[in-house]
């Protein structure tokens, strides 16, 4: 009896330590593939933002990365229909975007992220449109610089797919050459 109770134990403890192992396993990788969805959103998505406020494209766009009632009161986004947009009198033909991501969390179960990003753009390629070179001093003709700044974002996952639900400013970046 006695070494049927140390049988026992034994493998009792180490199936305790093989789930324990494959459940930090499964955490893990449902974390990584949470992180990748994230980042892909996030870049593409603040990528589109800039698009968007720069080059004229198509707001609704935007719904595949942000929430509609985020798109609705973002600030930068709102400066196109107020006409306080700094890039309407210029015609941009590209630019570089850099988004890096400083911290994300969510919990495998959850269906709310939250993340701190950085985001850059060193260089944008444009130039001041011909009917605005008349009224616009010469000084002002190079593209305006895009404020590189962090963020704090809340992602939530709906159906399946990720979405910025809020966004808000976290300070300035210093601008890298």
């Amino acid at each position: 009896m006695k070494y049927l109770r140390r049988l026992i134990w034994y493998l009792a403890t180490r199936l305790l330590v093989l789930a324990c192992v494959l459940g930090l396993m499964t955490v893990a990788f449902y974390f990584s593939m949470n992180a990748a969805n994230i980042y892909v959103i996030l870049k593409d998505g603040m990528a589109q933002r800039a698009q968007t406020v720069m080059m004229g494209e198509d707001r609704a766009q935007l719904e595949k990365y942000f929430a509609k009632t985020y798109i609705d009161h973002d600030n930068v986004l709102t400066s196109i229909k107020t006409g306080t947009n700094p890039y309407a009198r210029y015609s941009v033909t590209g630019f570089d975007h850099r988004l890096s991501m400083d911290w994300m969390w969510c919990w495998p179960w959850d269906d709310t992220a939250r993340a701190t990003i950085t985001e850059r753009i060193p260089a944008i390629d444009g130039k001041i449109i011909s009917t605005y070179k008349a009224v616009t001093p010469e000084a002002q003709w190079p593209v305006p610089r895009w404020e590189s700044a962090r963020y704090n974002v809340v992602l939530t996952r709906e159906n399946g797919q990720w979405h910025i639900k809020n966004m808000s400013y976290a300070g300035a970046v210093a601008q890298t050459p």
